[in-house]
């Protein structure tokens, strides 16, 4: 088994680290640079920028964070929020990000992923998938049938593209994504555990690593998120904002139970 990673996510908006639950009632929890900087002498496997209100407002990614930010912290660094064209992965890889993420854009046009992929390598190119319980699949030729279902969301969480989660993230990947940043925004923030339930089904459904969001809120859920699902690593914000646990005390924990860490 490969080792599983630990990645705190930094949800940026006007500059400033948010945080909210449910992608609702954000509160400042500081710079994103310094926060980084942090995370990376905890221990952290990488780094997640997502600016949140870029698409909404119809903004670029804040590249001078970036930037600032890679002349401070030598591990991964993925950014996202505001990505259009491959022409922003182009300036946000210059500007010091490992992988860049795209989640609105892709809906609207899927065809970014392959260009992407083919300009910059589909290692580079990370699609973020928002996912929301919506009902129940009652379509009787679906492999999930009588199970739930979940459907993409973009812009910040603000519309339902009426995508289903699991085929589009089947899409995302023949279209050339490498990884998939699977967030369940009914655990975002709550810290009541990871959507095991959204995971399995996309990780079963797609054979590039997925990250799983949402949820994380104590060192048990961060065990149990590895011992249930095939995800390959695991995102968090809240846990290490508040400093309730820091990077290496969810590794500890997860070395504990057997899992592999680096």
């Amino acid at each position: 088994m490969l080792a599983k990673r630990i990645i705190p996510c930094l949800d940026v908006k006007d500059g400033k680290v948010v945080k909210g639950v449910n992608f609702l009632e954000l509160k400042d929890v500081g710079d994103p640079v310094a926060c980084a900087v942090e995370y990376n002498r905890q221990g952290a496997d990488e780094v997640v920028f997502l600016d949140i209100m870029a698409s909404h407002e119809g903004r670029g990614t804040m590249v001078d964070v970036v930037r600032r930010t890679a002349e401070k912290v030598f591990i991964p660094l993925t950014v996202g929020g505001g990505i259009r064209t491959a022409d922003d992965f182009h300036d946000l890889l210059r500007a010091g990000a490992d992988k860049v993420s795209v989640n609105s854009a892709a809906v609207v046009n899927p065809s970014i992923l392959s260009e992407a992929a083919y300009r910059f390598g589909n290692q580079c190119v990370v699609i973020a998938i928002d996912g929301k319980r919506v009902g129940t699949d009652d379509d009787p030729d679906s492999p999930r049938y009588g199970k739930s279902k979940f459907h993409v969301f973009t812009e910040g969480g603000r519309r339902d593209s009426g995508l289903d989660v699991v085929r589009w993230a089947r899409k995302a990947e023949s279209l050339g994504a490498g990884e998939i940043l699977l967030t369940s925004m009914d655990t975002d923030g709550t810290k009541a555990g990871f959507d095991l339930e959204m995971l399995n089904a996309v990780c079963e459904a797609v054979s590039i690593p997925v990250i799983a969001s949402g949820g994380g809120g104590s060192l048990e859920s961060f065990v149990e998120v590895f011992e249930e699902t095939n995800a390959d690593a695991a995102l968090a914000a809240s846990i290490f904002h508040y400093g309730e646990y820091e990077v290496n005390d969810v590794k500890a924990a997860l070395r504990a139970a057997h899992v592999p860490v680096r």
